[in-house]
């Protein structure tokens, strides 16, 4: 019988999600409901397993750790990618690489949620009710009539910009490669980089982190970055200067943040980000809903199904 490894399962729902039954008596499952420490931990508890499904970019898949995994032969990421697993190094070990599908677009309403927190305060004020504190102290802002600067224009940042203009906000994108006629398509008004940061009274980043967006968003863009402005990432912490962001959030050079993601996730508990008090924090919620997990599951028990029977699906080259 093969044995499967179920990563990262933080909140223990991997086998409520999917119908994991056309696998019995031919794959023993392993869930893993808490990070490993560190590349050494990994390796140790990965020890034996051909079959091993990990949840987004939790547990990296560098060429040292499938070299150490001298029985790994299938290994599944959720999503169609995964920028954190080598996949040369899997195909000269003749791992097989296999992705799954996702449901809609959850990041698009977490991007939402951490601008309406920060501007209106939903849920500063419902814990101040719930613990009993004076009637209202909040004087939020609508996001009717702001400007949306968005930095990446694809499927994602289109959605977000149609959300945008549907609460009445001017919207605005920018990235490297956009074109004034790619932005119309997409839904925005073109500005270049400089513009985009000095004008946007909320800048919400939708980029893929490559090598090509990590540290995109430098100090620089920043620092031309209103007093009164927000910056919002739900897509990966390194493809912003973090250091800088953390200094302009600490001295108050901007009017704040809403952070899903970070570069060390799960955020430590002594992060400085913990004790701003212009910072929203939701640790990267932005794929974790119920459609989208069951769709994850689901399509990592059909992958497995389909390597045992010899076709293996949604291969990833």
């Amino acid at each position: 019988m093969l044995r499967a490894a179920i990563l990262d399962d933080y909140q223990g729902v991997a086998l409520k999600f999917a119908d994991w039954l056309p696998l019995a008596g031919k794959v023993e499952i392993t869930v893993f409901e808490k990070p490993f420490r560190d590349q050494a931990d990994t390796i140790a508890q990965l020890q034996g397993f051909e079959i091993v499904a990990g949840m987004r970019e939790r547990t990296p898949f560098p060429r040292a750790v499938i070299e150490a995994l001298p029985d790994l032969k299938l290994l599944i990421t959720t999503g169609a990618r995964n920028n954190s697993f080598d996949l040369a190094a899997a195909a000269e070990h003749g791992v097989t690489v296999c992705g799954t599908g996702t449901f809609g677009n959850p990041t698009v309403g977490i991007a939402f949620g951490l601008m309406l927190e920060l501007t209106r305060r939903i849920g500063f004020e419902n814990a101040r009710m719930k613990a009993g504190e004076p009637w209202q102290v909040t004087i939020g802002r609508d996001l009717e009539g702001m400007t949306l600067g968005v930095v990446g224009l694809g499927k994602l940042g289109s959605h977000v910009a149609a959300v945008g203009k549907a609460f009445g906000m001017k919207v605005i994108a920018w990235s490297p490669n956009l074109t004034p006629d790619k932005a119309s398509a997409g839904g925005a008004d073109y500005a270049s980089r400089e513009d985009l940061f000095a004008q946007a009274d909320i800048v919400t980043i939708h980029l893929v982190l490559g090598d090509r967006s990590r540290g995109l968003i430098t100090a620089d863009d920043i620092g031309r970055m209103k007093k009164t402005a927000y910056l919002v990432n739900t897509a990966r912490a390194p493809i912003v200067d973090q250091a800088a962001l953390l200094k302009a959030l600490d001295e108050k050079r901007i009017a704040g943040a809403g952070l899903d993601v970070f570069e060390v996730e799960p955020l430590p508990v002594d992060h400085p980000y913990r004790k701003l008090d212009n910072v929203v924090l939701t640790p990267h919620l932005g794929y974790v809903s119920e459609q989208t997990y069951r769709k994850f599951y689901s399509d990592i028990v059909e992958n497995i199904r389909a390597f045992l029977d010899g076709k293996p699906v949604r291969i990833i080259t």
